[in-house]
């Protein structure tokens, strides 16, 4: 009886503070190596099997998502990502542009980067990169409004926050590329 009671009287306590702690809402940015949902004012209603077209485009995205992050073929990154026919998301944007920037060219890179916040104002691995991309040019105060942007979408704790806050705290012109 007394195992009991004490049982009893835990879980009263853990009921009581539950009860009482506030409820807080953290919203963290989807991964970007996954592919971007459907694209619902493309679809044909006449289409027999939408599913199929899903899959190719998910499986293409994984294969240009493997070439960027794994082979680090931005090349062929780049033709396997625009011939999904999507680069109106700003998940493959986002990644176009990175591509481009690895790649050093930065001018066709930035345009990739704006047209995905064009896209999705709230993706934040595009906030990331592209914050990247400001650090690279020099542009640290740039570079720290996309922070403060990741911030307000993501809070500090996420990855995004800490790869673009991490490249703001070295020091400036140290010609690292990120």
């Amino acid at each position: 009886m007394k195992k009991f009671g004490i049982r009893l009287l835990t879980l009263a306590m853990l009921s009581l503070t539950l009860a009482a702690t506030p409820i807080v809402s953290v919203v963290y940015a989807a991964p970007d190596n996954d592919p971007p949902p459907p694209d619902k004012k493309k679809k044909k209603s006449s289409e027999a099997r939408p599913g199929i077209e899903q899959t190719a485009f998910a499986d293409g995205y994984r294969a240009a998502y493997a070439a960027i992050y794994d082979r680090h073929d931005y090349t062929s990154a780049i033709e396997q990502l625009k011939a999904l026919g999507r680069d109106d998301s700003a998940a493959v944007a986002n990644l176009i542009g990175y591509s481009y920037r690895k790649l050093g060219d930065y001018k066709v890179s930035q345009i990739w980067y704006e047209r995905a916040l064009k896209a999705d104002p709230g993706h934040a691995k595009t906030w990331q990169y592209y914050g990247l991309w400001q650090v690279e040019q020099g542009n640290r105060d740039q570079a720290q409004y996309h922070l403060n942007r990741i911030s307000e979408l993501t809070g500090t704790a996420s990855e995004e926050y800490r790869s673009l806050a991490t490249a703001l705290e070295k020091p400036p012109g140290t010609g690292l590329v990120y």
